[in-house]
């Protein structure tokens, strides 16, 4: 347990601030997988559109440091090697 006024505040925030970063990370993979079912759907129009949005999700989530940006960027690599296979 916190044993200082400062360390309980900083235990709080912490519980506050990993909430919103799942709620982030949450976001990530939904984005994800959106682009993954309109893949799977065959529709490379659908693809390439919802692909144009999760890549600004994508971006902004590394952006703010709650993934790598690594791993956004072979996401977003990944993701488009899956539409241009659509052809």
């Amino acid at each position: 347990m916190a044993n200082s006024a400062q360390a309980r505040k900083r235990a709080r925030q912490s519980i506050k601030q990993n909430m919103h970063n799942a709620s982030l990370r949450s976001e990530l993979r939904t984005a994800i997988k959106k682009v993954q079912k309109a893949v799977g759907a065959g529709d490379k129009a659908a693809a390439q559109l919802i692909y144009k949005e999760s890549v600004s999700v994508i971006d902004r989530i590394a952006d703010k440091k709650i993934v790598h940006k690594n791993k956004a960027s072979r996401h977003k690599s990944r993701l488009s090697a899956q539409i241009k296979a659509l052809a």
